[in-house]
C-alpha cells in the first residue's frame, strides 16, 4: 500500500497506557443530525526498510462518511512505541498518509496530555478555583479552516515553553519536515494546585470539545472513562534528547 486515504481532517491519536486515546474515541461520535457513518478499518505496515523486523506500525482508522460516500473524517489510533522504533513507525503512516502528495494535504488534529511536572517555562498550577483548564495550541504548516476552527480555543505556548514529551517532540519534527498541516492540542494532568480529580477530567473535556469543534463530530462528557491515579503515573523517557 503506497498510501492510505484519509478524510480531509484527521484526528491522530497514540493507543497510550494511560487511557487518553480510549477517553476521546469513547466519547466523540456523530452528530445525531449528520448523516455520517462510520467505517472502520486496520493499517499494518512493515518497517523491514528501517532494518526493522519485529515491529510493524499498526493501528485502527475510523472513517466517518456523508450520504455521498465523501470521506469527512478520519480518526486514526496509532499504537503506543518506544523510541527508536517510534521515529521509524510515525515517519511510515505519515508518509502514508501524504502518499504521493498529488492530492490536498489533510489537517491534523493532534491531542495530547501531559503530566504538568514535564511543562517547564509556565506559570504556577492553577487554583481549583479558577476557572477552565488551560490548553495550549500549536499550529505547523499553513492556516486551514480547521485551525481557524480550534484556534481561538486554545492558547499559544509562550516561547520559554518546553514540554518533555517523546511522541510529541518526535511527531513536531515530521510534520515540519514534511509541511504537513498539523495542530496540536496540549493540556496537563497535576495542572491545578490541589490536583483534584474532577480538574483533570474537565482538562480532557476540554480537549474533547475543541476537538468536536475541529471535526464537525460531537463530543458527549458523560461517556468519557478516565482513572486519575493511574493517568498520572510517570514513565521514564531517556531517548527524548534525539528529537530536541
Amino acid at each position: 500500500m503506497s498510501e492510505m486515504k484519509v478524510a480531509e481532517k484527521v484526528l491522530f491519536l497514540f493507543r497510550d497506557t494511560e487511557g487518553f486515546a480510549s477517553a476521546i474515541l469513547d466519547a466523540l461520535h456523530p452528530n445525531p443530525s449528520s448523516s455520517f457513518t462510520r467505517r472502520d478499518d486496520i493499517f499494518d505496515f512493515s518497517l523491514e526498510g528501517y532494518g526493522i523486523k519485529n515491529h510493524k506500525a499498526s493501528g485502527n482508522v475510523f472513517h466517518y462518511v456523508d450520504d455521498q460516500g465523501i470521506y469527512q473524517v478520519s480518526v486514526l489510533v496509532m499504537q503506543h512505541y518506544e523510541p527508536p522504533v517510534l521515529a521509524c513507525a510515525l515517519n511510515e503512516v505519515l508518509n502514508k498518509i501524504i502518499g504521493d502528495g498529488s492530492s490536498l494535504l489533510p489537517t491534523l488534529l493532534v491531542p495530547f496530555l501531559v503530566a504538568s511536572s514535564k511543562v517547564k517555562g509556565q506559570s504556577k498550577p492553577l487554583r481549583s478555583d479558577e476557572s477552565k483548564p488551560l490548553v495550549y495550541g500549536i499550529q505547523i504548516g499553513q492556516n486551514t479552516d480547521i485551525m481557524m476552527a480550534v484556534q481561538n480555543k486554545t492558547q499559544e505556548p509562550p516561547s520559554s515553553l518546553q514540554i518533555q514529551h517523546e511522541t510529541l517532540a518526535c511527531f513536531l519534527h515530521f510534520v515540519r519536515i514534511m509541511k504537513l498541516p498539523t495542530f496540536f492540542l496540549i493540556g496537563q494532568t497535576g495542572q491545578h494546585s490541589d490536583n483534584k480529580s474532577d480538574k483533570e477530567l474537565e482538562t480532557i473535556h476540554v480537549i474533547g470539545e475543541i476537538l468536536a469543534t475541529g471535526t464537525g463530530l460531537q463530543f458527549s462528557e458523560g461517556k468519557v472513562k478516565w482513572n486519575l491515579k493511574k493517568a498520572t503515573k510517570e514513565r521514564n523517557e531517556p531517548w527524548r534528547a534525539l528529537y530536541g
